[in-house]
């Protein structure tokens, strides 16, 4: 097959050769090699209608080389023939000689782990199993949910699904070489609401690897009540709240602290991270790890883009800077080991990234940490997170919610904005719920932050 996705041992072998041809350039060093295939679907119905409706299959390849004096070049294609195979070569080639020499730049020697079977990353019911009447179903029971669950559903703007099946194999000239393959299904649902003259838009959904995990009649429900307790929201008035995250917007804040971990961002200057290990960065009651190796995790793998086993690496430990996340060309930089955490795209060289972030929980049940947050403001929606400045840690971002008294819910919240700094937030998160829930490959708890300037009336 010239195109798509490949059986295992022609996709081997098609890497194989590659980098037995990479091996006699003049001037190279190392090289390796990344193939990669999937298999996606996606549905969706706007009011019960079909909307998009959508099956693909993909596959590419790529190979980077890696010359004596640090350059490197990468190029990928999706034509597994020998003449495009072989232009590919010259490609990596004439991309390595116009790049700039780095130093640190290595193959991994092993060992590494290509087994992958105890995390649980594929699921048989997804990969082949869906039906498209499935997926149907599944959508329309989405859509029925989100209307029974509250009449004032003025539309049901998305009853969405989505499952596919993907596989990667790396191979490097240092003699490594290992299978991934994963399965990934998701559901959400965006409602839209009135009530007299309010109107409001909201959304809930999540993906995961297995099946059996995803419930979209839940999601539909929660999509809902989430939009609902938004109608006719008015702005709080200028002053400093105790604010309510729930996991989901926790998730959302730990994703943008998990990035200032990554010792590339380190080492260009664009992290607040920078020179911070070993001193407190958060309140004592944060915990943050990033791990590879949970089971189900959307983010893990026996191995990293470079072939580095995967593990686990604590980020802050009770509120205090513990480590950064590497790979193997950083690491070597800092003197350290790679944590495995390199990742890579065909079109990419190496970098640093996360891969499941997870916020440790506390051990207060949500309603008792409602409760003890006494009069606050339970943040549902928070926009703008991506404009968080990661140097300064400075922020200005817009958000809905409910105003809290006791643990109560109280009135809708709309029209506000949250400003601080993200160094100065950290610190004041004051306790975490039980509560840990994922969303992709983030977990959070609810958490309590004192003090924080809220932006109304």
């Amino acid at each position: 097959m010239r195109r798509g996705a490949m059986e295992r041992t022609d996709a081997e072998a098609m890497a194989a050769w590659l980098l037995d041809r990479a091996a006699r350039f003049e001037g190279v060093r190392g090289a390796d090699a990344l193939y990669f295939s999937s298999e996606s679907h996606a549905l969706s119905l706007l009011d019960g209608e079909p909307e998009e409706n959508a099956s693909g299959v993909e596959g590419g390849v790529s190979v980077r080389l890696i010359g004596r004096d640090g350059r490197q070049g990468v190029a990928y294609g999706n034509n597994f023939s020998k003449p495009s195979l072989e232009n590919l070569l010259e490609w990596s080639r004439a991309n390595m000689l116009a790049s700039e020499p780095e130093e640190n730049i290595t193959l991994f020697g092993g060992p590494t782990d290509t087994d992958d079977s105890a995390l649980e990353l594929f699921d048989c019911a997804v990969a082949g199993s869906i039906t498209q009447d499935m997926r149907m179903k599944a959508c329309l029971e989405m859509t029925d949910a989100a209307r029974s669950r509250d009449p004032r559903v003025l539309s049901v703007r998305a009853a969405a699904w989505g499952d596919g099946t993907g596989e990667s194999f790396y191979a490097s000239t240092a003699g490594l070489s290992g299978w991934k393959r994963s399965t990934s299904v998701s559901s959400g649902v965006t409602v839209v609401m009135q009530d007299g003259d309010s109107l409001e838009m909201g959304a809930y959904g999540k993906g995961v690897c297995h099946l059996e995990d995803i419930k979209h009649q839940e999601h539909a429900a929660l999509a809902v009540e989430k939009t609902a307790s938004l109608l006719g929201g008015k702005p709080l008035c200028t002053g400093k709240y105790t604010l309510i995250l729930p996991p989901e917007i926790s998730a959302c804040l730990v994703d943008e602290i998990g990035d200032l971990f990554c010792a590339s961002l380190i080492h260009k200057g664009r992290s607040l991270m920078k020179g911070k290990l070993g001193t407190q960065v958060a309140g004592s009651a944060v915990t943050l790890t990033d791990d590879g190796r949970i089971r189900r995790g959307a983010g893990s793998g026996a191995f990293d883009g470079e072939g580095v086993p995967t593990g686990r690496t604590v980020l802050i430990d009770s509120g205090v800077a513990a480590n950064y996340l590497y790979n193997l060309q950083y690491a070597a930089k800092d003197g350290v080991a790679s944590t495995g955490s390199a990742s890579r795209g065909l079109a990419s060289l190496p970098d640093v990234d996360t891969s499941n972030l997870v916020l440790s929980p506390g051990s207060l049940s949500r309603d008792a940490l409602y409760r003890s947050a006494g009069d606050a403001f339970l943040v549902i929606e928070l926009m703008g997170l991506h404009t968080v400045n990661p140097v300064s840690g400075d922020f200005s971002l817009g958000a809905k919610g409910v105003r809290m008294r006791d643990g109560a819910m109280g009135e809708p919240v709309a029209g506000v904005t949250i400003s601080g700094n993200l160094t100065e937030l950290l610190k004041k998160i004051a306790a975490l719920g039980d509560d840990l829930e994922f969303f992709g490959a983030t977990g959070a708890p609810s958490m309590v932050v004192r003090d924080v300037v809220v932006a109304g009336n």
